[in-house]
């Protein structure tokens, strides 16, 4: 048996109801048990929402809160909200019921905090549980801050997390350049493979950010593991990311749903799920299991959406059941879905907002042009290992 980390001994000696063995300590753990000396002296502005807990389910807010020569004077919340249960357009600013202080919206008028939300800060900290997936928008939100911070001359810490569908597997095209938007911030692979603290070290060097970014890292993470392995409680990041395996789908059938096609939103299974009122959901299902695509299988189904796309409305399509997490590849998923679509419904299926997520003409037209998978992938195959290769030299912790 390996021995236990420094932080994780410490961990248990000061908190003895904590089960530490085979747990990844994430930046908040690492951060307490050592007694929040990277934040002493400092007047914080924290960027967080509810999956920012440590071991104990105990939130950042708290314990900044109360750790001596720690001054926290400002709260910042992204999309979703400060309690993660909103989706709406815009949140408005609120107020943290706990410690009084102001909760600063930057889901609303602004995105990225002002000089007058950051008056009083002189460093700015970034908790938030991200999933993997490049046009998640907490990475969005991450990036505009690091850009305030540098603008401003504070500095920026991040407390890092799991990448919670591994950060081994990179796959997708990576975002077209000029193509940039808040659910596309910079050019990276739908699926990235990294950390918040890896990207925001990427996110520094590229965008040439005179930036002071300290990175809180982890300890006892294995990047080539889901999320199911680190030992920690599973937090829905936001209202239509209920499971590990919602978040899994999510580069593949995500990309999809700013076409006119449900992808489960207002049913309890959004993103397992897809459909829309012109699919004859046994031909689809059929379709779609003949390609034989390793590690899923479609289950032909019907469902009523109560929000959202097609709200009320009986759709036709199908369930999409992970049968073996380790051969399934959820962006070739996504396109022998859409390939699907295009082929079996070409004048029902509305394309022309295919583009806005998937933020890749070359791989758009790949689609819209019917072809195959493996000519699809091919189409961007040099730009993703151009990614890997910048990757790289981001990454804090060891491949497999």
């Amino acid at each position: 048996m390996n021995p236990l980390s420094t932080v994780a001994l410490l961990l248990l000696v000061l908190f003895p109801g904590v089960c530490v063995m085979g747990q990844t300590l994430a930046g908040i753990d690492v951060l307490e048990a050592d007694d929040f000396s990277a934040l002493q002296g400092r007047r914080v502005g924290l960027i967080t929402n509810h999956t920012g807990v440590n071991l104990r389910g105990i939130s950042t807010v708290k314990l900044l809160a109360q750790a001596e020569e720690v001054d926290l004077v400002a709260l910042f919340s992204p999309e979703h909200g400060f309690a993660g249960q909103l989706d709406q357009a815009e949140i408005r600013d609120d107020q943290d019921a706990q410690t009084g202080l102001k909760i600063f919206s930057l889901y609303g008028d602004t995105r990225v905090p002002t000089s007058e939300m950051l008056k009083n800060v002189d460093t700015i900290v970034f908790d938030i549980q991200d999933i993997g997936t490049r046009f998640y928008t907490y990475i969005s939100t991450m990036g505009g801050a690091m850009r305030a911070a540098a603008e401003h001359g504070q500095r920026f810490v991040v407390l890092d997390r799991p990448n919670p569908i591994n950060g081994v597997a990179v796959a997708g095209p990576v975002l077209d350049s000029g193509a940039e938007s808040f659910v596309g911030y910079h050019t990276i692979a739908v699926r990235h493979g990294m950390t918040i603290g890896e990207l925001a070290g990427m996110f520094r060097a590229e965008w040439d950010l005179d930036l002071d970014l300290q990175v809180i890292k982890m300890q006892d993470w294995d990047r080539g593991k889901m999320f199911a392995a680190t030992g920690r409680v599973w937090i829905n990041p936001s209202p239509n990311m209920r499971s590990l395996t919602q978040a899994i789908l999510y580069p593949g059938v995500g990309l999809l749903e700013v076409t006119n096609l449900s992808v489960g939103r207002g049913t309890d299974t959004p993103f397992e799920v897809v459909g829309a009122p012109w699919i004859d959901p046994l031909a689809f299902a059929s379709t779609l299991q003949a390609a034989r695509l390793p590690g899923v299988v479609f289950v032909p189904i019907q469902f009523v959406p109560d929000a959202s796309k097609y709200a009320g409305e009986k759709c036709g399509g199908v369930n999409l059941v992970i049968t073996d997490h380790s051969r399934f590849e959820p962006n070739r998923c996504g396109w022998l879905l859409a390939l699907t679509l295009r082929s079996m419904y070409p004048k029902d299926w509305d394309t022309k907002s295919l583009n806005r997520l998937l933020a890749d003409e070359v791989t758009r037209n790949a689609i819209l042009e019917g072809q195959s998978i493996d000519s699809l992938e091919r189409g961007y195959e040099v730009e993703l290992a151009e990614f890997e290769r910048r990757r790289e030299k981001f990454l804090i912790y060891a491949m497999p």
